[in-house]
């Protein structure tokens, strides 16, 4: 006998709504296959009564100072960190994540939220007096009106974070729409949200599909979107946003490089490589998924990796010793399966197969389980497809070149530039790398160089497609548009009608 499943809705106008399409989604805990739950899959009607109570809501909330806004903000933050746990649970039940993995991706969503308490200064615009006789002029950001954000899968929590929390404090109302393949973060969100105070309307969550997402894209109401996901999906977003003629911030795919040095400290290169490829699955667009090795610091440093990918904890993400939790479906197992048979086909050394790792190593009830082990090759080469595209998976590349210059020939060359890293002890040549290299974020000595709340994150070429990185003073300006007065208090204007533009006199 097969016992009903719960449902997850949508949240509209400050309340749960149950939707109406008929259309649901599984949704799974990849650590056992098991489905926990099903999503209702929102209609194009569902996602215009969600835009509807947004743009209701903007014009009272617009006109809340910013301070005030702020102060639901901290209280919305008091709230998140009482349920960081709750919400970390939620993402390994549902993502698969390992739980400590989890915990630190709610914290950093966390500090957006911190950041966005700023708003009543990040707001603030430019003056200056007497720019001609008499004259003042000034410049104020104003808030959008109704704007969206569609997020994967990977960070159900962060990524979201990226965006709402600076959209909202600056006056924008806001309509999610979440991963349909772990949505409850999402409805915890809103619920912690209301009980902060935020009015009605102001923020809306939509569960849903590609039909949400052109529904989204289609209603004039909607003013921008935000948009998380893979190149081509971004790339179809960006073009779609545009036609509409709404202001669009796409992040799209990864391919990222870690460049070691002869120099370099070997056994911290190797721990970096084992946690950016391999943590939360390589499920992440900032993972480390080609080491560029210079001259000899491949033989020094490949057994060590092979030994260390071999030993990876491997665990149900709920368990403390887990290093690297399951992947999030049986579709994204086997995608990785075929890239890494292609790689063999290719002519890479694959040096540890994860397709060998069986559920039942992962701990008890895991046997049906989304379950790959770490894979290592060597020998890569440009002209490979596993080098060239976008794995989404436990899966590190190792090619080999003879100097800094040809590592970064071979970095610029990419066709995606989001992130990168080198490590190095030299100075001289850690400047050279972060001056010369093409890639929106750079770390040295740092694997994974996610920039801080306050700074932006985004990458360049294919990885972006927009103008503003999301989050930090950048987020603020995607989310606000720029008002410039001028003004006059004169006592009489002697000379009469003027017809040129002021000038300064």
């Amino acid at each position: 006998m097969t016992h009903p499943v719960a449902l997850i809705d949508h949240y509209i106008n400050g309340q749960r709504v149950p939707g109406t399409s008929g259309r649901h989604l599984d949704v799974c805990n990849p650590a056992t296959g098991a489905v926990s739950a099903q999503v209702v899959l929102a209609t194009a009607a569902e996602v215009d009564k969600a835009v509807q109570a947004a743009a209701s809501a903007f014009p009272g909330w617009a006109d809340t100072p910013p301070i005030r806004r702020a102060r639901i903000l901290f209280k919305f933050l008091q709230l998140l960190n009482e349920h960081k746990d709750k919400l970390a649970h939620l993402i390994t039940a549902e993502h698969g994540k390992v739980f400590s993995d989890a915990q630190g991706k709610v914290a950093r969503g966390i500090e957006i939220v911190e950041f966005a308490c700023g708003i009543p200064q990040l707001l603030k615009g430019d003056y200056t007096e007497q720019v001609s006789s008499h004259i003042d002029n000034w410049t104020v950001r104003q808030a959008l009106g109704v704007v969206a954000g569609v997020t994967p899968f990977n960070f159900p929590v962060m990524v979201p974070m990226w965006m709402f929390p600076l959209a909202i404090a600056a006056g924008n109302t806001f309509v999610l729409k979440p991963s349909p393949i772990d949505p409850s973060p999402s409805l915890l969100i809103a619920q912690l949200f209301k009980q902060a105070g935020l009015p009605d309307g102001v923020f809306n969550v939509v569960q849903g599909d590609k039909e949400a997402v052109d529904a989204l894209l289609e209603l004039p109401l909607v003013q921008a979107i935000s948009f998380v996901g893979s190149t081509p999906i971004a790339h179809a977003i960006y073009e779609a946003g545009a036609r509409h003629g709404k202001r669009v911030q796409a992040l799209g795919g990864a391919k990222n490089h870690m460049v070691v040095m002869p120099d370099a400290d070997i056994d911290q290169a190797v721990d970096a490589l084992i946690g950016a490829g391999f943590g939360s699955a390589g499920e992440r667009c900032m993972a480390i998924s080609v080491a560029i090795l210079v001259g000899d610091v491949a033989d020094r440093l490949i057994p060590k990796l092979v030994e260390r990918t071999q030993a990876l904890k491997v665990l149900n993400g709920e368990n403390p010793a887990a290093e690297m939790g399951p992947l999030i479906s049986r579709a994204a197992y086997e995608r990785i399966a075929h890239y890494i048979a292609l790689g063999v086909q290719e002519g890479a050394r694959l040096l540890v197969d994860g397709r060998h790792f069986q559920g039942s190593e992962a701990g008890p009830g895991c046997e049906d389980g989304f379950w790959m082990g770490g894979t290592l090759f060597d020998g890569l080469t440009p002209q490979m497809r596993i080098y060239q595209e976008e794995i989404f998976g436990p899966v590190l590349g190792c090619m080999r070149v003879a100097n800094l210059e040809q590592a970064i020939e071979r970095v610029n060359a990419h066709a995606f530039g989001n992130g990168v890293a080198c490590f190095t002890r030299d100075g001289h040549v850690a400047r050279e790398f972060a001056r010369r290299i093409q890639v929106g974020m750079v770390g040295i000595n740092v694997p994974l160089p996610v920039p801080m709340a306050w700074h932006g994150f985004g990458g360049w070429k294919k990885s972006l497609y927009g103008d503003m990185h999301a989050y930090g003073e950048e987020g603020v300006r995607f989310y606000t548009r720029q008002k410039s007065i001028m003004q006059r208090w004169p006592e009489r204007i002697a000379k009469g009608a003027q017809f040129v533009m002021p000038t300064t006199q």
